[in-house]
């Protein structure tokens, strides 16, 4: 498990990625129907792509990007920021 810890941290350390927890204590949140991708094309159009256990699913449907890009803000405002949460990972690590 230790490993898992550094590895996530060492992934998470560039400058241009951003690891943020979102704590059990939260509870419930706005992501729980699955994973989901959120994509931008170079002339802005806005799409996600929707990932089940037998299917996936292009979205191009504006209100449904934009309902998922409010669900999206929405977790990363119960997700810890990103200094916590790698202070969270540390301090994991450091119990193990």
């Amino acid at each position: 498990m230790r490993e898992l810890f550094d590895h996530v941290l060492e992934r998470s350390a560039p400058r241009n990625v951003t690891l943020q927890i979102v704590p059990l204590e939260a509870g419930l949140h706005a992501c729980l129907d699955g994973p989901v991708q959120l994509l931008e094309t170079p002339k802005g159009q806005r799409l996600a792509y929707s990932e089940g256990q037998q299917n996936g699913r292009l979205i191009s449907d504006p209100k449904e990007v934009s309902l998922l890009y409010q669900r999206y803000d929405t977790l990363r405002s119960q997700a810890l920021n990103a200094k916590d949460s790698r202070g969270l990972l540390e301090r994991l690590r450091g119990e193990l």
